[in-house]
């Protein structure tokens, strides 16, 4: 295995970059999907960074054998479709707050998907570094009131489907930067996603009046929603993980809600309390646990060219 220690910065730089991009989504998203249904949005989210992957992916000639389409169907189906889906959905039915808070358990998932699929053995760093951090998402976020007429328990069972789908599509794009690179994996996931995700618009759209004219901000978060938050921080992910094992990787999703917050503080005013740097202290300490070297992991990434 060479350069593993080289691999590990460059993954986890990959990682915090997509997760500190997706920290500003729910703020972003609350705002577009006022106008906006969310399936109509997942589908333009998808259109835009499609143009961007698979253009780049077309214009290198990398393409996926007959025989492997199935498994980028898999892909799109469960990450792109549901994970984002579901995402979108249950933030529109609770709050941006639930959101950051129920999608925080995606790394716990992201480490069993990795036990069971992958076969890793986590190390007992890592599971107490997923643990650590854990509670620090708790903190950053903070347990809502339960009397917050805003937060919808369907919405909630939504979001806890979304953080499990995204746990499962992270280990299965894991699995095929085996054989491709991220930007294939990347650009084949984010096309099924939408194909797969018309039909959900097309019935959003006859029960669902789009009014098409807004203004800059919506304009401007479209853009940051498919190009930065999609093409971008999708491919940084599936790059990050294509670097370094699943198990070391999963933590540093909890940048997230540290990101996230802090938007809310620089762009709608919102308080930052003494809990948020007790928690992000948890975090980044639960982050570094879980990079520590304990028992071997396996192979932590792959020389692939397609």
């Amino acid at each position: 295995m060479k350069d593993t220690v080289k691999q590990k910065v460059w993954g986890g730089l990959c990682l915090s970059g997509a997760a500190s991009i997706w920290g500003g989504l729910y703020v972003v998203s609350k705002v577009v999907l006022d106008v906006i249904p969310p399936f109509t949005l997942l589908e333009i989210r998808f259109a835009i960074a499609l143009l961007i992957l698979g253009g780049m992916a077309a214009a290198k000639g990398r393409f996926v054998p007959l025989k492997d389409i199935p498994a980028m169907m898999m892909i799109g189906l469960v990450g792109p479709t549901i994970s984002i889906g579901a995402q979108f959905l249950g933030t529109k039915l609770s709050t941006a707050h639930m959101g950051a808070l129920i999608t925080s358990a995606s790394p716990a998932f992201i480490a069993l998907f990795a036990v069971w699929l992958l076969r890793e053995k986590l190390h007992l760093f890592q599971w107490t570094g997923i643990f650590l951090a854990t509670v620090g998402v708790l903190v950053v976020v903070g347990v809502p009131d339960s009397a917050d007429s805003h937060s919808s328990f369907l919405g909630n069972l939504i979001l806890l489907l979304a953080a499990l789908s995204w746990g499962l599509y992270t280990v299965l794009c894991k699995r095929a930067t085996a054989t491709y690179s991220s930007l294939v994996v990347t650009a084949y996931a984010t096309f099924f996603g939408l194909i797969f995700s018309s039909p959900l618009m097309f019935w959003e759209l006859s029960v669902t009046p789009v009014n098409w004219t807004f203004d800059w901000t919506v304009v401007l978060g479209i853009l940051y929603i498919g190009i930065i938050s999609t093409a971008g921080a999708f491919y940084l992910w599936n790059k990050g993980f294509e670097l370094m094992s699943a198990g070391s990787g999963a933590g540093f999703f909890f940048f997230q809600p540290i990101v996230g917050t802090l938007f809310g503080w620089l762009l709608l005013d919102e308080e930052v309390s003494v809990g948020f740097f007790a928690g992000a202290l948890l975090i980044l300490t639960g982050v570094s646990l879980s990079n520590l070297n304990g028992r071997q992991e396996g192979p932590e990434t792959s020389e692939n060219t397609n």
